[in-house]
């Protein structure tokens, strides 16, 4: 409809000028200026301090950074729909924008390290009712905390959670939640058992169509690579192996005198 307008108005007159305004701007059209490469950036940028919370208040909303950034002025730009945080250049913090005034976004994630130390404010923390109701802390979060808590303790078991939650950060949120559940399952309630239950979900989920499938005779008791790694690696340009300089010590043996 706007494009029908725009072609409507390039014949339109204005009063009693010679020209319509098609013929002005195809006159106009080479003299502009080409348009810039970067993008025009439409937010507005905040320079803030974040509080002993761990929070920044932009337009009478607060949201969540990591807790290392306690004391320090941030970058944040807002825009229609998200806000942006920003420590020198890196981001450090996205969130979805807050339309109502006094609210609170609040990221798990970002206080993860100050839980490691306190882990009894886990249980009532604000930002975990968030990633709760964002579906970010899911019902196989809780049964795994549950028996993790009989199993070391209400401080321990906590502990074992939150360190859970740090391999968040390095690996999918759906193959940290099927560790979960197959550690659960296993009774395996320790951090290190459930990173090594998402690997491996990680990797059955490559694709399998990407590695041929050994012979009979090539398999051995050693685990073969993934199928991910093996498309990485670069082509091996060695020579074949000999043992030509081994039989020349054997012979070097048999030549030697017997003393």
């Amino acid at each position: 409809m706007i494009d029908r307008w725009d072609q409507e108005d390039e014949d339109r007159r204005i009063r009693s000028r010679p020209r319509t305004i098609g013929e002005y701007f195809a006159a106009e059209q080479p003299l502009l200026a080409p348009l810039p490469q970067e993008a025009f950036e439409t937010g507005r940028l905040f320079t803030l301090r974040v509080d002993r919370y761990s929070q920044i208040s932009v337009r009478t909303n607060r949201y969540s950074v990591p807790v290392r950034l306690i004391g320090r002025n941030v970058r944040a730009m807002l825009h229609a729909s998200e806000l942006v945080v920003y420590d020198g250049r890196d981001e450090v913090a996205r969130h979805e924008r807050l339309i109502a005034k006094g609210g609170t976004r609040l990221e798990l994630d970002h206080y993860l390290e100050a839980l490691v130390r306190k882990p009894g404010a886990l249980p009532g923390a604000t930002a975990l009712d968030q990633a709760r109701s964002a579906g970010r802390f899911t019902p196989v979060h809780d049964a795994w905390w549950e028996a993790a808590v009989k199993a070391h303790g209400e401080r321990d078991g906590t502990r074992a959670l939150i360190e859970v939650l740090l391999l968040g950060r390095h690996l999918p949120h759906e193959h940290l939640v099927t560790g979960l559940a197959a550690a659960l399952k296993t009774g395996a309630l320790t951090a290190d058992a459930v990173a090594l239950k998402a690997r491996k979900a990680a990797d059955a989920d490559t694709d399998p169509a990407q590695a041929p499938e050994p012979s009979a005779a090539s398999r051995t008791s050693i685990a073969p690579l993934p199928a991910a790694v093996r498309a990485r690696l670069p082509p091996d340009k060695r020579p074949l192996p000999s043992v030509a300089h081994y039989d020349q010590l054997l012979r070097l043996r048999r030549d030697r005198p017997t003393p």
